[in-house]
């Protein structure tokens, strides 16, 4: 775990923040969350803009599909997102289409909310969680998983096994790391699949981090061990001589 988070650190701090999904509008990234799904960002791009103006629930809620399916085709798969886009503002709208009413929602009991809709898969439900509720999770996405595979700290070899393996990471840092974290993970794999970068640099944190977390954790232990071996001596020499019983470290 520690190592994991030591390789995390190290991610943020070779790229530095990346801002990722902090538009001024929540419904810009909130859409294009469904608008990402197997293309790229130029494409989602396109489709925004094809779309200003119109980024309301109440004017997509209202909007025609067919309509949506020639603004946001640029996108690509254009009549599936479209279908999800309708879902997702149906959702939305029948919880009272505002934030604030999920704000006392568990995070568990919204992420199986999120997964009921249309077009919603575990990748995209918990990129929701994190940048639209401002829920503390981790996304185990393939740049994640081949991330720690090839660093030889998981061997989880799906999204569901990573995540629940990770979530600990996430629980005790701000929403601000968590959002970084997720996006410096992504820059590196994408870095690291075009070839512009290599892992020695991560390996040696990885590596680094694992020994001394051992290490400290033998000291620990050993002194457990002295500590225990010097009461047991202790107590038996109290009982057998009616000596005071007296225990120090430094000497048995």
């Amino acid at each position: 775990m520690q190592a994991k988070r030591a390789v995390l650190n190290k991610l943020l701090t070779h790229y530095g923040k990346q801002n990722w999904w902090n538009h001024s509008n929540r419904l810009v990234d909130w859409v294009s969350m469904i608008l990402i799904q197997q293309t790229t960002q130029l494409n989602v791009e396109r489709a925004l803009a094809n779309l200003e103006g119109k980024l309301s629930v109440a004017t997509l809620h209202a909007m025609g599909e067919e309509e949506l399916q020639t603004l946001i085709r640029p996108a690509g798969f254009y009549k599936q997102k479209s279908s999800y886009i309708k879902a997702l503002m149906a959702w939305y709208v029948s919880h009272g289409a505002s934030l604030d009413k999920f704000a006392n929602i568990p995070t568990d009991e919204l992420r199986m909310e999120l997964l009921s809709i249309k077009g919603v898969g575990e990748e995209t439900a918990d990129a929701m969680l994190l940048y639209i509720f401002r829920r503390n999770v981790f996304i185990a996405d393939q740049y994640a998983l081949r991330l720690f595979t090839r660093l030889g700290l998981t061997t989880a070899t799906t999204y569901k096994a990573l995540r629940a393996e990770c979530m600990p990471l996430v629980a005790d840092i701000s929403l601000e790391t968590c959002q970084e974290w997720h996006a410096v993970i992504d820059e590196h794999g994408k870095a690291y699949r075009r070839g512009h970068t290599d892992e020695a640099w991560l390996r040696q944190e990885a590596l680094w981090t694992e020994r001394s977390y051992s290490f400290i954790i033998l000291i620990f232990l050993s002194a457990n061990f002295w500590e225990s071996h010097c009461w047991r001596r202790a107590i038996s020499t109290s009982l057998s001589t009616s000596l005071p019983l007296t225990c120090s470290l430094t000497g048995v």
